[in-house]
């Protein structure tokens, strides 16, 4: 199948729609699947205000018809809704082509969180979005349940994996400080409540791995936590298995990839009892979900390592992009 994927989030942005997508290829094409990544690279870019580190498109819809007819794809699939997204929306709409969207982010609530709108206004803009796609792929039971709440219709399940052979326990270890090491990993910004995190009175050390528009204000107020910058590959493996306890203090991800990620390094999860941390931790024992996030840090703590690995070994790549591919609507 020929795979016509546009995202507005493509290297080098590391982040978990971003390994998403690219694990998602890695699986199909040796399958014989071919991709043609329709990403901010392909047009002339500016920052996205608030988070210059994010590139947007220029006017990708000039062309777009051209890069379509020239790629000959049997499915669309929009990942992203922002601009590369919305045009391509609407070059389907016109041209009456079936395409599926995927709902990989909380816009609403990060839009929120960055200028003073209510998230309201964020869900209408979504629903138009996604209102003509034959299928919005979701990794959440939750997550399914709340959209479907707010007026989406045509939800379709899409899990999500782990590399348990890159994150693992026994992965050399990047950090030598004072224990039990508290850890986050992820985009440094506002929607990611991080400093819920930082604020917390624990013994021990905090470490922050990631990079974003908010480490600077977070380095500055909390001088007592190690900022290590974005990692990958075996040094982001090596950070992880260097930690205690997982603090995912985020009430606006759809799943958060990085608690997997965590948990297959053996690391249990401290998080609020939200979509995500209740779809991949609740009732699983790898984790401890509160509204009190420093007591679940300090349970957490006591949950065996060896229980969180084996947690995290249900979840397959391999089965994510099966799913993925299943639900494709292929053009006629």
């Amino acid at each position: 199948m020929r795979i016509l994927l546009a995202t507005d989030a493509w290297y080098p942005q590391i982040n978990g729609v971003v390994r998403t997508l690219n694990r998602v290829r890695e699986e199909l094409e040796p399958q014989g699947d071919v991709f043609e990544v329709l990403a901010p690279h392909h047009f002339r870019t500016f920052p996205c205000p608030t988070y210059p580190e994010i590139r947007l498109a220029v006017l990708p819809q000039i062309g777009l018809k051209k890069r379509i007819d020239a790629f000959r794809p049997d499915a669309i699939h929009i990942a992203t809704e922002g601009p590369i997204g919305v045009a391509l929306r609407g070059f389907c709409v016109k041209h009456k082509l079936p395409f599926t969207t995927s709902y990989h982010t909380r816009f609403p609530e990060y839009l929120s969180a960055r200028i003073p709108v209510s998230a309201d206004v964020g869900y209408r803009f979504m629903r138009w979005f996604h209102r003509p796609s034959s299928g919005i792929m979701v990794a959440t039971q939750s997550m399914r349940e709340e959209l479907q709440s707010r007026g989406f219709e045509r939800l379709v399940d899409w899990t999500r994996g782990v590399d348990t052979a890159l994150f693992r326990p026994e992965a050399p270890h990047a950090l030598d400080l004072p224990r039990p090491v508290y850890m986050y990993v992820g985009r440094v910004a506002v929607e990611k409540n991080i400093k819920a995190f930082l604020d917390l009175d624990l013994d021990g050390s905090k470490v922050v791995v990631g990079d974003g528009p908010q480490r600077a204000e977070l380095e500055a107020a909390f001088p007592d936590v190690h900022f290590v910058g974005a990692k990958q590959g075996e040094d982001l493996a090596a950070h992880y298995a260097s930690g205690d306890v997982f603090v995912f203090p985020s009430r606006t991800d759809t799943f958060g990839l990085v608690m997997l990620e965590a948990l297959a390094s053996g690391m249990p999860v401290a998080a609020y009892p939200v979509p995500g941390p209740l779809d991949v931790v609740d009732g699983a024992g790898v984790g401890i979900l509160s509204e009190d996030l420093g007591s679940a840090t300090r349970e957490a703590i006591k949950i065996d390592r060896e229980h969180c690995r084996e947690h995290a070994l249900k979840f397959s790549w391999a089965n994510c992009a099966r799913m993925f591919r299943d639900n494709l609507q292929p053009l006629d």
